[in-house]
């Protein structure tokens, strides 16, 4: 079923389907980006994708005849309805996405909760093994996990660059939402990297979680926390060319990447 301005209200209130602010529940109202965000996917019949937080079917109106599609929600009412319009064309998951095993759906889309955006974001490009994923998330969210310097960039950054190729697909306006947020939304694409060695990227995440603890420390004392070895972290930081004095939020995915592997390699 469509959702649009038109049947909002009445389905709300005839179907008792409010929206709930501890979920960070917003329903997008606007079909037209509804189709456009569910065609960034690029879906083929033989893909098994995931909705994540369908709410009352904004996107799954037109995933329903595209693919496989299995939809998550932590909401029963949410689940219930799309009961009535869905029936047996949707296999329903009634839990928390991150209680549930993600690693057999090849593509993944969902409108993520305000509240835990950053953790499932994470969760997803961790604990997945889709080769695509559509996003949408609020635009602080957004700039937290693009912005490549500065005091948005950190750990998350690293990972998703580091994993695949990310774009923007469009921003969404709060007038777009029943009820609307307080800020703007952004809509984006993850296409895994093939080629990347997924459980070294994770690492050199965690390791970044560490070095990105004390933000205005300098790199090298952050990495004599982490090492505790003087001369491993001048060996590291000239190979690499890194001033001792260099932030961590000024410090790219790659040499994160390739800090990680000298300290393998010398460990």
């Amino acid at each position: 079923m469509e959702i649009n301005r038109s049947n909002i209200n009445e389905l709300v209130n005839k179907c008792n389907v409010k929206p709930d602010k501890d979920y960070g529940q917003n329903f997008l109202i606007e079909p037209l980006l509804a189709e456009k965000i569910v065609d960034s996917l690029s879906l083929n019949q033989d893909d098994h994708v995931l909705e994540i937080g369908p709410g009352l079917g904004s996107l799954t109106h037109f995933l329903v005849n595209k693919a496989n599609l299995d939809v998550c929600d932590i909401d029963s009412r949410m689940i219930d309805f799309l009961k009535i319009f869905y029936k047996e064309d949707i296999n329903y998951i009634l839990n928390d996405v991150r209680k549930i095993d993600v690693k057999k759906y090849n593509k993944i889309i969902g409108n993520l909760p305000y509240n835990i955006t950053t953790e499932l974001v994470t969760f997803l490009l961790i604990e997945s093994n889709a080769t695509n994923m559509t996003l949408m998330c609020q635009s602080e969210a957004f700039n937290r996990f693009f912005d490549l310097s500065g005091e948005n960039y950190g750990p998350v950054s690293v990972l998703l660059h580091l994993l695949g190729e990310s774009k923007k697909v469009l921003t969404v306006k709060p007038g777009s939402f029943y009820p609307s947020p307080k800020c703007n939304s952004l809509v984006f694409t993850f296409v895994r990297d093939e080629k990347c060695d997924k459980e070294v990227a994770i690492n050199v995440y965690k390791m970044c979680k560490s070095l990105f603890l004390n933000r205005r420390k300098t790199i090298y004392n952050n990495l004599k926390n982490y090492l505790k070895d003087t001369d491993l972290i001048n060996q590291i930081l000239s190979e690499l060319s890194i001033d001792i004095n260099t932030r961590p939020d000024t410090i790219s995915p790659e040499n994160y990447l390739n800090m990680y592997k000298l300290i393998i390699k010398n460990k």
